[in-house]
């Protein structure tokens, strides 16, 4: 597995609650030696409080959220860091917010930003299993209840040249199609 030789730049694992964002991007920021930003650490209190109830979170909850990850992503980027961020960013108006940390990116122009995104995709069936056993276990806020609202909101266009993954490969198989695409488009 040959990595990236391009630094300064971000790759967010997006998609609902419960299609391995967190192990995904924490993986590939192994493989690929860069650091890994979770994205549920940066959520306030009141936020997680608030999904743990089962109530969804408002664009008021969530542009905070959003604006102290894209810091986040920003003093990576300008350090010459690479890394890796796990967030849902399910509306194309959250991934702007995101893509801002690079300070040269032009709104619309995706190809030229130095943050890419990456969707997981699984069948819903697949991503309930997923959250019903994780909260049996105690090991995520997120109750299975607000799957469907997740859903409801996800927007991905196809100008956004956002990758699309099946979440139910192994996990190996995914890192090794982020890691090609990384580089034919990154070096």
């Amino acid at each position: 597995m040959v990595l990236p030789t391009t630094t300064g730049f971000a790759i967010v694992i997006m998609g609902v609650s419960g299609s391995g964002k967190s192990t995904v991007a924490e993986s590939l920021a192994n493989a690929i030696e860069c650091k890994f930003v979770e994205a549920d650490d940066f959520h306030a209190p009141s936020n997680k409080e608030k999904m743990k109830s089962g109530v969804p979170l408002s664009d008021s909850d969530r542009f905070p959220w959003l604006e102290s990850l894209r810091n986040a992503i920003r003093e990576n980027i300008e350090h010459g860091h690479n890394v890796t961020l796990s967030c849902s960013a399910l509306l194309k108006k959250y991934r702007e917010i995101l893509r801002s940390a690079d300070c040269n990116y032009q709104p619309g122009n995706y190809t030229q930003c130095k943050v890419k995104f990456v969707c997981l995709e699984a069948p819903v069936e697949v991503l309930m299993e997923r959250m019903k056993r994780r909260s049996e276990q105690g090991l995520h806020f997120m109750p299975s209840c607000l799957l469907q609202s997740q859903l409801d909101l996800l927007q991905l266009e196809q100008d956004e040249e956002i990758i699309r993954i099946d979440a139910t490969m192994r996990l190996g198989s995914i890192l090794e199609f982020i890691i090609d695409l990384l580089n034919k488009n990154w070096n």
